[in-house]
């Protein structure tokens, strides 16, 4: 089952279809072409992805409850991050169909499996795409990305300079005419689409669906993810993950609390709640080290309204949850993908996990 095939309906890249400016027959050939030529550049195309129940890992995390692992390691690049890209593209794709100018030249910042993803999927399109990475960007992913054809920058923080270097040369970038091709939905809003096929697969897989009793788990760098997956699976209590070597999120919470969590007021006040983390992101899952977390407005709005709230761990749980993640589930995932897991850990430690429920979390990318 291709899940942009099978979700269509509910994709905003189908709204064509739905007022009738293109056949449906015309959306199902874009997104099965745009797949093949995906399979040809990573070697396979887009598949549900399986959510598994995970009673060893449940246990070794003393978790009193079902514990349900989706697995996105054997995704497209490795990573849930080529939904978000495959959905953005798939819009490109419908927008040129009904007559826009072709998007020829494309743009991300990343630290890694954004970057990997985009490079799969900009090649599939037969576009050129420019990739700004920090300094440290994994040497791997750099030379795979320039076997891709994409142009790799690297980008050094500059003295004086707030933010995510490398997202600011994209921001440069793009007022320079490339088109973003990012998974924050704040530059690229189409990101969404994709990533919400994560929570409409999950509301099929878990049994007896997601309901407002469940615990989902998942961790947060640029916030496009969590945010998506929660609007497919909207009955889940959303707990947003941060490490507490880079959490902007949570200051955002506190500082949204204190003033009685008024949304439009942080919409018009932004600066006043989100802001670039001061110190130099630290932590072990390095892919949810953002300065900022972009899409943190829809984001704390979906874990408000869900009962969640945003979980900032220490370190040695990242590795921990890492460490029982490869352990006892033999999925060989990152320290980032697996760092949704250490949000339950913490809860655990403190007692406010679901005792006798269902926690899910996901395993979003593959260790390299």
């Amino acid at each position: 089952m291709h899940p942009f095939i099978e979700y269509r309906d509910r994709l905003d890249a189908y709204r064509p279809v739905a007022d009738g400016r293109l056949g449906d027959d015309r959306f199902v050939e874009l997104v099965a072409r745009l797949d093949a030529e995906v399979a040809s550049v990573d070697g396979d195309g887009f598949a549900v992805t399986p959510l598994r129940a995970a009673p060893e890992l449940a246990a070794a995390a003393r978790f009193d409850g079902e514990l349900f692992v989706k697995d996105e390691t054997g995704n497209v690049a490795g990573s849930h991050k080529a939904r978000h890209l495959f959905g953005t593209a798939l819009g490109l794709l419908v927008d040129e169909e009904l007559g826009a100018a072709r998007a020829s030249r494309l743009a991300i910042a990343s630290c890694g499996n954004a970057a990997l993803a985009a490079g799969v999927v900009a090649a599939a399109l037969e576009r050129t795409l420019e990739v700004f990475v920090p300094t440290w960007a994994d040497e791997w992913i750099v030379h795979r990305l320039t076997e891709l054809g994409a142009t790799v920058t690297r980008c050094p923080r500059i003295e004086g300079e707030a933010g995510d270097p490398a997202y600011l040369r994209f921001r440069e970038a793009v007022e320079g005419g490339a088109r973003p091709f990012s998974v924050q939905g704040t530059d690229t809003p189409s990101a969404f689409d994709g990533g919400r096929t994560l929570g409409w697969e999950l509301g099929d897989q878990l049994p007896g669906g997601v309901g407002p009793g469940d615990h989902l788990y998942l961790q947060v760098g640029g916030g496009a993810m969590a945010t998506a997956a929660s609007l497919g699976a909207p009955e889940a209590r959303l707990f947003p993950v941060q490490a507490e070597g880079c959490a902007p999120l949570r200051r955002a919470w506190d500082r949204l609390v204190a003033d009685g969590f008024d949304l439009d007021r942080a919409a018009a006040e932004p600066d006043r709640y989100m802001w670039a983390w001061e110190a130099e992101p630290q932590s072990a899952a390095t892919g949810i080290l953002d300065d900022i977390t972009y899409d943190w407005l829809p984001l704390l709005r979906r874990t408000h309204e869900t009962g969640g709230q945003p979980l900032v761990v220490a370190e040695p749980t990242i590795v921990l949850a890492n460490e029982l993640a490869v352990a006892t589930t033999a999925i060989p995932v990152s320290h980032t993908g697996s760092a949704g897991l250490a949000g339950l850990l913490a809860q655990v430690e403190t007692g406010e996990a679901p005792t006798g429920g269902r926690a899910i979390v996901a395993f979003t990318g593959v260790a390299r």
